[in-house]
């Protein structure tokens, strides 16, 4: 069989690409199974986004809604009729299609909603079986993000599912008549088992990652008010440092991939405190990944991290580091409920630089619970597995 898989594999933030090569291995586990992966974007590669991205970003941010949606809708316009194509003509020679993981059903000024409406309408002419898999679902959408994911509807549809329970409620909302999600666990739980490396790294204690990402990213893709988010200023972070440092931590300062993160993170330690603490070794800014191999790297190599992003915390179980999330959007949260690590997550007013510190410690200290991560393991493979015995 052989069975084409679109989400977002080549992002810059290479969380994507960890959950994309994640569900490529789980399933060519079954024998006589060949997967092909195609990013909704069009990227081919790692390390492809095109290098005006982060200018883009800021324009976008600073347009009202409206226009942000018009602009999208111009510039995919011509890339889409591409891509229609290519997808038709890849169709053409597969058994099966899968649509997942990742935040994918979110109306981001309907860049998500054209994208994934054009392979909806591909799959539909095709009429080959589509699986969606594990996805998040944004809980705010225009009426034209309605009518494009609403084509799911003209398609066969043989599995439907969601990565936890506020992507139900949410699908649920929009799809009132139908068709109606079952739970999964997230495929990126399955990084230990199939992207981690063989070489051993030092796991000695004391050492805090913090995942930064750049304020501007959490406020565009935010599914609450901006307000809200926590950590959105350098100072915040780098009163955060200080406080670690005086508990004794070293602390690696770290990406997902994102350029723009990367230069936020350099801000971060643009600051005469910093300087000193770099120069003493105390803290450090790790190189940006360029695969998700080398995100999974950075992870093994601490004792705890504190991230914003959902598939840092994500790997970081998987591979049984504590980690404490940062409060910016409900999908990050609803992991934390999934896995009972509520305790460790951090959001709204009360997520302060002490507060979090304190997380910090309670979270090297406790560990994670082996029976429930195991399970969850176990949980996460065997969804896969479920989602392919569908075709």
């Amino acid at each position: 069989m052989k069975i084409l898989v679109f989400n977002v594999k080549y992002s810059e933030n290479l969380g994507d690409g960890i959950l994309a090569q994640c569900i490529e291995n789980a399933l060519t586990m079954e024998a006589g199974t060949q997967v092909e992966t195609i990013d909704l974007a069009g990227r081919t590669g790692f390390g492809t986004t095109h290098q005006h991205r982060q200018y883009a970003i800021h324009v976008l941010h600073a347009l009202p809604s409206f226009a942000r949606s018009l602009a999208v809708a111009f510039i995919l316009r011509p890339k889409l009729e591409k891509l229609e194509k290519e997808w038709s003509r890849k169709l053409a020679s597969v058994d099966a299609v899968v649509l997942g993981g990742g935040n994918l059903f979110q109306d981001d000024d309907l860049n998500f909603p054209l994208k994934i409406g054009t392979l909806l309408d591909c799959v539909r002419r095709s009429g080959k079986p589509l699986a969606i898999y594990a996805v998040g679902v944004g809980e705010d959408w225009s009426a034209k993000a309605h009518e494009l994911f609403g084509v799911i509807r003209q398609t066969d549809l043989v599995h439907l599912s969601v990565r936890d329970g506020k992507a139900l409620e949410n699908w649920n909302k929009h799809f009132q008549e139908g068709p109606s999600p079952v739970i999964v666990p997230d495929p990126g739980l399955l990084a230990a088992r199939f992207l981690e490396r063989a070489e051993e790294l030092d796991r000695t204690g004391g050492k805090v990652g913090i995942c930064v990402t750049d304020p501007v990213i959490l406020m565009r893709h935010a599914g609450r008010r901006s307000t809200d988010i926590c950590f959105r200023t350098a100072a915040e972070y780098r009163d955060l440092i200080r406080l670690l440092v005086r508990q004794g931590y070293s602390v690696r300062l770290f990406t997902n991939g994102a350029r723009e993160d990367q230069r936020f993170a350099e801000k971060i330690l643009d600051d005469e405190d910093m300087i000193l603490y770099r120069t003493t070794g105390v803290i450090d800014l790790i190189e940006r990944p360029q695969v998700p191999e080398d995100v999974i790297d950075i992870l093994r190599s601490l004792s705890v991290i504190v991230a914003h992003r959902l598939h840092a915390c994500i790997a970081a179980y998987s591979l049984g580091v504590p980690h404490v999330g940062l409060g910016w959007d409900s999908k990050v949260a609803s992991f934390f409920r999934s896995v009972g690590r509520e305790a460790y997550f951090a959001s709204g007013k009360t997520a302060t630089p002490a507060h979090v510190a304190a997380l910090v410690t309670a979270a090297e200290t406790s560990g994670i619970d082996p029976d429930r991560h195991g399970a969850t393991l176990l949980e996460a493979l065997e969804g896969v597995r479920g989602m392919q015995n569908n075709f």
